[in-house]
């Protein structure tokens, strides 16, 4: 189906995950962890997406549910105009070529028993059968050279690899399928910073070569001002603020986005430590088990009023970003 030029590539609409806890008892109804409550967001052709915050927070959670390698409790992911989440498995596992994924770990990612030239190939193996050998193998040795590696590694092992190369691999093989989109799970987080830079850089030449959609997760603010073109920030859950890099760097709107941003000193904007100290949240963040009632974020904002603790703030538009706050700074 043809896709409008400023239609998005990926349309995430209120999705929600919920994980099934244990029962204390055998006759106990059984009660659910909400990860991820009532999340939207659109990704545009050719930019990147980051999805940030704190550990916890429901980004990665959110990526994995939004191409169904989780199961979603609740919402629709529109991809071309087919919702995924209501794809058989079959129509499913065809849809697996056009989005793909970098997860975090370069080295548990890949089989430590398959050589390079295995690895890169399984996906063309797996949906693009019908292809000669030959046109497999040639495709694997184009993938190899376009990453940065050199054609004679193709037979090595991931442990003969440093943890770059090891990332570089992942990436052709995320790539071998010619995907639209790509969620990139943490890619750089276990890299030196020097091989950061490095790997960040290819992936922008890639998705300028091929007109790339990403799906960026990451807790580095450095690394996502780098590379994202727009920034959903994330808490307990839930979108607290969306809007593009320039806005959100330059005058973010939520004051967890503010914390965020004051306590992360690698930022070129770094505020004096005066203003950072304004930002400060005040304890630890409420348990997922037991959410309070109203804005989550509110025991701990230094700008929380009654209000806060009592209605839960939904997300509007306040100078051209999302925010999802009662109180937004400079509104």
């Amino acid at each position: 189906m043809p896709r409008a030029p400023d239609e998005p590539v990926l349309d995430v609409r209120r999705l929600s995950v919920r994980f099934a806890l244990p029962k204390p008892t055998l006759f106990a109804r059984r009660s659910h962890l909400r990860a991820v409550r009532d999340v939207s967001f659109a990704l545009q052709p050719g930019r990147t997406l980051g999805l940030v915050g704190e550990s916890g927070s429901g980004k990665t959670t959110t990526a994995m549910a939004a191409i169904r390698l989780l199961a979603a409790a609740e919402g629709e992911v529109l991809f071309r105009g087919r919702d995924l989440l209501k794809l058989d498995a079959e129509a499913m596992r065809a849809e697996r070529r056009n989005v793909q994924v970098i997860f975090q770990d370069p080295y548990s990612s890949l089989n430590p028993r398959d050589r390079v030239r295995t690895i890169v190939r399984e996906p063309l193996d797996l949906m693009r059968g019908g292809e000669s050998m030959a046109a497999r193998e040639a495709r694997v040795a184009e993938l190899v050279r376009e990453v940065g590696l050199r054609h004679d590694q193709l037979d090595l092992f991931p442990h003969q690899f440093s943890g770059g190369q090891r990332q570089r691999i992942a990436i052709a093989r995320a790539l071998a399928t010619n995907p639209q989109v790509v969620v990139c799970d943490e890619p750089v987080s276990a890299l030196d910073v020097a091989i950061q830079a490095q790997i960040l850089n290819l992936l922008r030449r890639l998705q300028d070569e091929r007109g790339l959609s990403y799906l960026f997760i990451s807790h580095d603010l450095g690394v996502v001002q780098h590379i994202c073109d727009d920034v959903a920030v994330m808490y307990l859950g839930q979108i607290v603020e969306q809007a593009d890099r320039a806005s959100l760097f330059g005058q973010p709107r939520h004051p967890y986005t503010a914390t965020l941003l004051a306590a992360a000193p690698s930022l070129a904007r770094r505020k004096s430590a005066r203003t950072a100290r304004q930002h400060v949240p005040r304890g630890d963040p409420p348990s997922p088990f037991r959410l309070p009632a109203g804005c989550t974020f509110a025991a701990r904002c230094p700008r929380a009023e009654a209000r806060c603790r009592e209605a839960a703030p939904a997300l509007r538009d306040v100078g051209g970003t999302r925010v999802a706050c009662h109180f937004p700074l400079g509104g």
